[in-house]
Formats: structure tokens, C-alpha cells, sequence
């Protein structure tokens, strides 16, 4: 089933913490669930178990980091909020090239947190389609995939990717929409994986 992914208003309490990004709408058979990005980068931010009371109080389900921390994904223990967890830029070479590196991230950042509602691991972080790490990303996808896989979680985690909305032609409306044809070898590896393993692409 096809997802669709909308915009939606920051609540003030939520934006007024200064560590949020864009707001994500999935819908799914239950009807919509919002999910907040959270950002880790700054100065004098809220604990991470300060941040878990507003997603509450705001009924956001879903959070997504950038990069593993340690200390945000252990204050997600036995929350219900849904976790989007990226791999890093930096992590990309090493991961397609080595399962082992794979498996390893796997082991350290998602299977060592048992308690933790990791929904989606997204393989790096709105990448240069065009740029040196491109390669590298439908390997990656492929080897964090493997190692979800011999976790016996591949039914519970999706791999999934976020990439920059200028990949797509300006053809409004989004049913309308296509990739630009200088991003295809970036693209095409990608998008073999998710025919394999479906799930929605995230801009």
C-alpha cells in the first residue's frame, strides 16, 4: 500500500524546545500518525527524557534521529513512540564494503536497546545523489537489510532512505511526479531494493 507523507504545523510547546525538524504525516490503517524529527546538534538543549514528555503530551508517535545517540534512544525504553533510526554519512563506505560492519552497527545501535520501538532504519541522511558516498548507498541498504534479517527483525524494522526533494521534477501535481534522469545511477540501486523490500522513500 502506498504512503503519503504531508506537512504538518509544529505544535508551539514542541517548537519552542528548538531541536525539531520537519513534521511527517503517515498515513496508515489507523488513521494518521505524526512524527517529529530530532535534532541533537546545539547548546543548552533539553535532556533526551525531556523530550519524551512533549511527544507525549502532543500525542506525536514517531521520532526520527539523525545519527545513533545513546542517550535518546535510552530514553525511548518503554515508550510507544516509534523510532526512525538513520546510519550515518560517515558510516556509508564501510557498511556497503564489510557485512560485518553491518551486522556490528546493527548489533550496537538496534539490538542492544531490546525495549526500544524501532520502526525504520534509514541508511544515511539526505545525501549528494551526485556526490562521492552515492555509491555506497544501495550496498548499505542491502547489508543494514542482511543484518536486520539475521536479527529476526526484518519483520518489525524496514530499511528505508532520506534524500533531497531535488531529485524529482517540478511537475506538480505528486502523482505526476518522476526522477530526474541525472540521478539515475544513484537512484536505480535504490529503488531495485525497495521493489525487493518495499518502503516508502522519505524527502
Amino acid at each position: 500500500m502506498a504512503k503519503s507523507h504531508v506537512v504538518a504545523k509544529v505544535p508551539s510547546i514542541v517548537s519552542n524546545l528548538l531541536l525539531f525538524g520537519i513534521l511527517i504525516a503517515t498515513f496508515t490503517t489507523t488513521g494518521a500518525q505524526i512524527g517529529v524529527c530530532y535534532g541533537t546538534l546545539g547548546k543548552n538543549l533539553p535532556t533526551p527524557r525531556e523530550i519524551i514528555s512533549p511527544y507525549n503530551q502532543n500525542d506525536v508517535k514517531r521520532m526520527r534521529l539523525y545519527c545513533p545517540n545513546n542517550d535518546a534512544v535510552k530514553a525511548l525504553r518503554g515508550s510507544n513512540i516509534e523510532l526512525m533510526l538513520c546510519v550515518e554519512n560517515e558510516r556509508l563506505q564501510d557498511i556497503a564494503s564489510n557485512q560485518a560492519s553491518a551486522d556490528d552497527w546493527v548489533q550496537k545501535y538496534v539490538i542492544t536497546y531490546g525495549n526500544v520501538n524501532f520502526k525504520y532504519i534509514a541508511v544515511g541522511n539526505e545525501l549528494n545523489a551526485t556526490g562521492p558516498l552515492a555509491p555506497f548507498v544501495g550496498p548499505a541498504m542491502e547489508n543494514i537489510q542482511n543484518a536486520i534479517s539475521k536479527a529476526g527483525l526484518a519483520n518489525k524494522i524496514k530499511v528505508s532512505i532520506a534524500v533531497y526533494p531535488i531529485i524529482l521534477q517540478e511537475c506538480p501535481p505528486p502523482s505526476k511526479e518522476s526522477f530526474k534522469l541525472d540521478y539515475q545511477p544513484f537512484l536505480d540501486p535504490i529503488i531495485s531494493f525497495l521493489v525487493r523490500k518495499p518502503i516508502s522513500v522519505v524527502s
